[in-house]
């Protein structure tokens, strides 16, 4: 179902609400009969977008409400998260920063809401990987990260004044 706006090909064009065969709906701008502009698109999931489209695909700034309670604002390419944004996640834990092909990429600050701890570095591909600080209540981690981990040169900085300075080894572990 779709009442709105048509240009002379009779192609959806300007404003106008669509009822999709899948149980969604959008409603928003069409341009040559493609969601292009702003726009609300409900999921029969219970997820939501709202934010810009370029010829159907989520493009630009937007916020997508996802059926868990999670929640991204930010950029969008192509249908996918890219550029700088915010993702709250349902646990609670925050991370803003850099987005590439739908993952966390570039640098970024992770906040984990049960601890209050935070990672503030790079990320690759959604993996901490490069230069970052841990940062705990009361003593922060200075290093690097490779695979998620801890590697290399670095050192503890306890809020009472004291340095610790160490090298990380990641050793394999027989189970």
């Amino acid at each position: 179902e779709y009442d709105g706006d048509r240009n002379a090909e009779g192609e959806r064009h300007g404003f106008g609400k669509a009822r999709l065969p899948n149980g969604d709906t959008y409603e928003g701008e069409y341009e040559h009969g493609l969601r292009s502009g702003r726009g609300t698109y409900r999921f029969k999931s219970g997820a939501l977008y709202t934010g810009s489209y370029l010829q159907n695909r989520k493009h630009g700034k937007g916020i997508f409400f996802y059926p868990d309670g999670s929640k991204y604002a930010g950029d969008w390419v192509n249908d996918q998260r890219q550029g700088q944004g915010e993702y709250t996640y349902a646990n609670g834990d925050t991370y803003t920063g850099e987005w590439f092909n739908h993952m966390r990429h570039g640098q970024g600050t992770y906040i984990y809401k049960d601890t209050g701890s935070k990672y503030v570095g790079h990320w690759v591909n959604g993996i901490q990987e490069g230069p970052a600080e841990l940062i705990h209540l009361n003593h922060r981690f200075q290093g690097r990260f490779f695979n998620g981990k801890p590697l290399g040169r670095g050192k503890y900085v306890f809020d009472f004044g004291c340095e610790q300075h160490g090298e990380y080894v990641q050793l394999e572990q027989v189970k």
